[in-house]
């Protein structure tokens, strides 16, 4: 038989953390940075409903979502695209922007689907090196060309945890070419209570060469539901629309995120429970002189660099107790260091159990 001819797109492939550990029976996973909580009681509701019509295509400009993220956030109903995860927002962003010609800019150690989707377009990756593990200004700007097409960064930054300040991304938008879409990613941001720290849209707004990505699949709790929602100028959004799959975010997916929208109670919690287990955990690994960021998102980046082990041998061990920790050498290239998720209360006391024995901590 003979095969079609198909493009070859010379990228490597997403690889998502490990979710089961050989045959050991409902593992612990802290390696993807999901809710502790679970889902709101709300959400569960609407979920146990039997009036979710499932026989029927979902309204494809998700009108009631849109509605309720605008109430929410204050924002203009009609500059809002709501996707199949954030992760389709990128998608759509790098084919309605790129060209084989262009260059995107994106930090050293950045989420993976920034720079997978902007080669699947045909353009060319820049990378920005980082200043321990925090985004460089400077030196994003320092790559810019006059074939730069996008910059892409996520603030607070994954896997590094590490974010940018206000007068940092001002900065950073001023001195850019106002020709330059900057995609600022805030997928973190309802678990910052960092007195510096400020949202991508409270700052960006009104900027029409800004586009602010949000997702559903983090405080939220709806990961396996896949919905997110970008928020740009309205010129852009609608060329967006043009080309985004029309039925892209399902039924059960629209009304769930409707309801976790309102559910101000359960953020919360969400967000006392992240700080009060952060403090906690990173107290700990600083006594076995394992560093990592200050307290940020709802992740640490474990740095192993001055520790009496090393990451491999510390995740290894930690699997075969049934806790899944993201190894970062895969994917970010990033060595000796691991990505810890905060999990829930009973998680992360079988976490910090665990590595009491490992280090033999009595």
């Amino acid at each position: 038989m003979t095969v079609p001819k198909f493009k070859i797109i010379k990228i490597n492939s997403y690889r998502p953390g490990k979710f089961s550990i050989g045959k050991i029976k409902n593992p612990i996973k802290l390696s993807a940075n999901e809710s502790a909580l679970g889902v709101s009681p709300k959400v569960k509701k609407i979920l146990s409903s039997k009036n979710l019509n499932l026989s029927k295509y979902p309204d494809s400009k998700s009108k009631k979502l849109r509605k309720e993220i605008s109430k929410k956030f204050k924002c203009d109903f009609d500059k809002i695209i709501c996707g199949s995860g954030s992760d389709e927002i990128i998608q759509i962003i790098c084919q309605l922007y790129l060209n084989p010609s262009d260059e995107v800019i994106v930090p050293k150690y950045s989420f993976l689907m920034y720079r997978i989707y902007a080669k699947i377009a045909g353009a060319k990756v820049i990378f920005a090196k980082e200043d321990k593990f925090k985004i460089s200004i400077n030196k994003i700007l320092n790559k810019v060309n006059r074939k730069t097409k996008i910059v892409f960064l996520a603030n607070p930054n994954n896997p590094t945890g590490t974010y940018l300040n206000k007068s940092e991304l001002v900065t950073l938008r001023n001195k850019l070419n106002k020709r330059i879409l900057l995609v600022l990613d805030d997928a973190y941001f309802e678990y910052m209570e960092n007195a510096n720290y400020i949202s991508g849209l409270e700052l960006f707004k009104n900027k029409d060469n800004v586009i602010i990505l949000r997702t559903f699949s983090k405080i939220y709790g709806l990961a396996a539901l896949r919905v997110g929602w970008g928020y740009g100028s309205q010129k852009i959004i609608n060329a967006m629309n043009k080309i985004k799959p029309p039925f892209n975010v399902n039924q059960t997916a629209q009304v769930a995120a409707e309801a976790a929208l309102k559910d101000k109670n359960f953020i919360k919690r969400s967000i006392r429970h992240n700080i009060i287990w952060s403090k906690k955990i990173k107290i700990f690994l600083d006594s076995l002189s394992i560093s990592t960021n200050e307290i940020a998102a709802n992740f640490f980046l474990l740095n192993f660099d001055k520790c009496k082990f090393s990451a491999t041998y510390v995740l290894k061990k930690l699997e075969s107790k049934g806790i899944i920790l993201r190894s970062t050498e895969a994917g970010y290239k990033i060595k000796n260091k691991l990505r810890l998720t905060i999990g829930s209360s009973k998680e992360n006391l079988k976490f910090l159990k665990v590595m009491k024995n490992i280090f033999n901590i009595k």
